[in-house]
């Protein structure tokens, strides 16, 4: 089984997407999407740690989701949730971290690929010297997300 439930954040509507008891995507929603199921035990889940998130009072995700890329674009993912809390890199230090240190580029190319924001925080990734640029979510969420952050880390 497979659906499509919408969580209310304050960073605006966020789409959940799940697949056999896996989450397959967490994006900011599009003006055409609709819900395609009820909230089950899963993304009741999600939405409890996406309020947590929110609160402040959650900086990792632990609910079951499931990531299909490249081996590139996994690398990158990996070394997404690395990033602590609050914290940010730039594309080139996830590309020195993962081994590739003149792939910055592509870096950026799987960041937007990423699946599922948030939870793997593509949003802690800045260009050089601290510009915020590209996130799928606009950067308006980018800067709200990373605000929040700011404002809860100890």
């Amino acid at each position: 089984m497979k659906g499509t439930v919408i969580y209310h954040a304050p960073v605006g509507d966020l789409q959940v997407d799940w697949e056999d008891g896996a989450i397959t995507a967490l994006k900011r929603a599009g003006a055409d999407v609709k819900e395609a199921g009820a909230p089950n035990g899963l993304t009741e889940l999600v939405f409890q740690q996406l309020d947590e998130y929110f609160a402040g009072t959650r900086r990792r995700f632990d609910f079951p989701h499931r990531l299909h890329g490249t081996p590139f674009q996994e690398k990158v993912w990996a070394a997404l949730r690395d990033i602590p809390y609050g914290e940010t890199r730039s594309y080139k230090d996830i590309a020195e971290a993962i081994g590739h240190p003149k792939a910055f580029r592509a870096v950026g190319m799987a960041n937007h690929a990423n699946p599922i924001c948030i939870a793997v925080p593509c949003h802690r990734v800045i260009g050089a010297g601290g510009s915020l640029v590209g996130y799928g979510g606009g950067l308006d969420m980018k800067t709200a997300l990373l605000a929040l952050e700011k404002a809860h880390r100890r």
